[in-house]
């Protein structure tokens, strides 16, 4: 069965609405098109329950396929890179909003609403992963290193892989 966002998903993930976590945020920016056995594997097995929550709540509907549906494989020990599919500048872009929203937000108002400013400018790869840095500069700060080297790691796992730098360390 592929799943398909609904019209109260589409208002979910608008600017300035926040009523789901992270991670089902998350989901709902990557489901549009996707099998549900692929959805409910992510977050270590987590990520069936979620989809069965959201199902649910009417945030995502299914689209029967002539497919046999797959029952959801068991919870690896250790988190699974994420697939091409699901790496995508803006779902980076969506994990960086709401860092900074739950990291700055009610702390600092103003360096969570710069943070936000700065990624809504930020039109190619280059200038959002800057901004990326800047933020994990100020979690460092805020946080310590090692948080910020976690952040930074799943960052990395997020991030499309570059195309043009590939072929051009192949030539």
């Amino acid at each position: 069965m592929l799943l398909q966002r609904t019209e109260k998903a589409r208002r979910e993930l608008s600017p300035g609405v926040r009523t789901l976590s992270l991670r089902e945020r998350s989901l709902l920016l990557l489901a549009d098109g996707k099998p549900l056995s692929e959805l409910q594997a992510m977050y270590n097995g987590i990520g069936a329950q979620m989809v069965e929550q959201l199902l649910r709540d009417g945030y995502l509907a299914g689209l029967a396929t002539t497919q046999p549906v797959e029952p959801p494989a068991p919870a690896p020990e250790t988190p699974p890179e994420p697939t091409e599919a699901l790496r995508s500048l803006a779902g980076t872009r969506m994990y960086l909003f709401d860092l900074s929203e739950r990291l700055f937000a009610r702390r600092d108002p103003d360096l969570a609403r710069s943070y936000h400013a700065a990624l809504r400018e930020a039109r190619d790869r280059q200038s959002m992963l800057a901004v990326g840095e800047a933020l994990m500069a100020e979690v460092a700060k805020v946080a310590g290193d090692e948080r910020a080297q976690s952040i930074r790691e799943r960052l990395e796992q997020l991030q499309p892989p570059d195309r043009a730098l590939s072929a051009a360390m192949i030539d």
